[in-house]
């Protein structure tokens, strides 16, 4: 299921509650200090539930609440049904409806465990929502506020002489917790912050383990919890400050947990990395020297010799932020850090970032990232497996998915062409359109997503309206009607081989 909340933090009840405008007042339920509002619903059905998505304050002026003696049965049905649903309080609008809060609603939340506000006669639910959108505005407000400084201490104390302990100091102090840097063996490097009990650098030395750098398939960062503590790790692209060849590990500890401590740890991984030396994987000067022999003349598998991956396969990813496809300019080291590997290339422009990853190594989805992997190939391959990743970008973009993978092409009808023929019928069938890149590209794309415009344009990053033009006009200079299934099945083996 889809990740649901909002992009506002959610807020206390008891903040709301602070609020003089919409005149609440809780009449039952769990202290409101203990609840979280993350949006706001109003609703006269019997049974609301099909239509929350958990965290709502509930708003109702008992319209559907029967006035016969099945009414107290009916009222707990009711409010076990609403704590079912997820929803966070039960909010209830006085008058014109009923003039108190009935005695059955005010038992059935208090069994059930459900805060009960009553909203004050002549406050429009619409004053309610509002209140709860300001307050959550505030909260935002602040939350950025914390991100922003904690973002400055951070970037100020990476300049400083010793920069690595620095970091980890007011990486601590904006937490209110403790900081770890540990090596690939899970010996302390670096620690600043609050002590801790044991038992919790315990839990923290294993969650390092869990994404220690350069182990197949180990995510790039994981959470957990011990004695009520939160902890979460991130694996960084370092090795040689470490004194480690599987790089280093940041692993902090603290009570709370919010969206914006996320996205300060998140940054401090990236300073970090870049303060602790190379990237795990290939040292800097054999990286120099496959460059030096590329440089020279000497074929791809000679270069590849120089990297001390030892990898007898590789994998090119291409990457862009956002399930969306959002080329934002994002940096190759936060790239590097979340694949683990220091081959990484920026685009042309707002094209995808590109990646060379050991052919071994498992590609999974990242949070903030979308990728298109192309097949395991040995180095004088590589050309056919950029485009693979390419193409595989495109269709991830297309189909909003975290990451796509090249699928080899079956054994059927295209196994029977000699390739040499196939490119000779390619190049004549698409001579009409092959000087121009763009017809090419959108007619591939075009055809690969079933002739969806939407799914296209999104692939492409440019408007339906053109991909159609593009459409028409390659079809026009080909003389082929694309709406016949054999004239497509035709130009994409065309495509496959041009």
């Amino acid at each position: 299921m889809p990740d649901l909340a909002p992009p506002t933090p959610a807020v206390p009840l008891s903040e709301l509650l602070a609020q003089t405008a919409p005149g609440l007042r809780q009449v039952a339920g769990p202290p409101a200090g203990e609840v979280l509002v993350q949006w706001v619903h109003a609703s006269e059905m019997a049974d609301p539930v099909p239509y929350l998505l958990g965290g709502e304050l509930l708003l109702t002026a008992g319209v559907h609440f029967p006035v016969d003696e099945e009414r107290a049965e009916y009222l707990d049905r009711y409010v076990a049904r609403t704590v079912q649903g997820g929803a966070a309080a039960l909010g209830f609008g006085l008058a014109p409806v009923h003039e108190r809060t009935p005695g059955a609603l005010v038992a059935a939340c208090e069994r059930h465990g459900l805060p009960l506000v009553e909203v004050a006669p002549r406050t429009p639910f619409a004053a309610v929502a509002r209140a709860v959108w300001q307050v959550m505005a505030r909260a935002r407000e602040r939350e950025l506020r914390r991100v922003t400084e904690a973002q400055r201490a951070l970037g100020a104390a990476a300049g400083r002489p010793d920069p690595v302990p620095a970091v980890l100091r007011h990486l601590a102090h904006h937490l209110g917790g403790r900081a770890w840097l540990l090596d690939a063996g899970g010996t302390r490097v670096h620690a600043a912050g609050a002590a801790v009990p044991a038992g919790v650098e315990a839990a923290a030395r294993a969650l390092a383990a869990v994404v220690r750098p350069g182990r197949a398939g180990a995510p790039a960062s994981a959470t957990d919890t011990a004695g009520g503590t939160r902890l979460a790790a991130y694996a960084l692209a370092a090795g040689p400050a470490g004194g480690g060849s599987g790089g280093l590990v940041l692993v902090l500890a603290a009570e709370r947990r919010d969206p914006a401590d996320h996205a300060v740890a998140g940054l401090a991984a990236v300073l970090l990395s870049l303060l602790t030396g190379g990237y795990q994987g290939a040292s800097d000067a054999g990286r120099t020297a496959a460059l030096v022999r590329l440089l020279l003349g000497d074929p791809p598998e000679r270069a590849v010799e120089a990297l001390a991956d030892g990898a007898a396969s590789w994998t090119v990813v291409h990457a862009v932020r956002g399930a969306g496809g959002v080329r934002d300019g994002a940096a190759p080291g936060e790239l590097a850090a979340a694949l683990g590997t220091p081959l990484v290339a920026a685009g042309d422009g707002d094209g995808p970032l590109r990646a060379l990853v050991a052919g071994d190594r498992e590609i999974t989805a990242r949070p903030g990232w979308t990728f298109g992997v192309g097949a395991p190939a040995a180095a004088g391959d590589l050309a056919a497996a950029d485009a693979q990743a390419a193409g595989a970008l495109r269709r991830a973009v297309a189909g909003r998915v975290p990451v796509v993978r090249h699928a080899a092409p079956h054994s059927g009808i295209a196994a029977l062409l000699a390739p040499a023929e196939a490119a000779a019928y390619a190049r004549s069938r698409l001579a009409p359109i092959a000087g121009s890149p763009a017809l090419i590209d959108t007619l591939r794309t075009w055809i690969s997503l079933y002739g969806n415009w939407d799914r296209t344009a999104v692939a492409l990053g440019v408007h339906r309206n053109t991909v159609r033009q593009r459409v028409s006009r390659a079809a026009a200079l080909l003389e082929a009607d694309l709406d016949d299934p054999d004239v497509r099945t035709d130009l994409w083996i065309a495509l496959r081989y041009g």
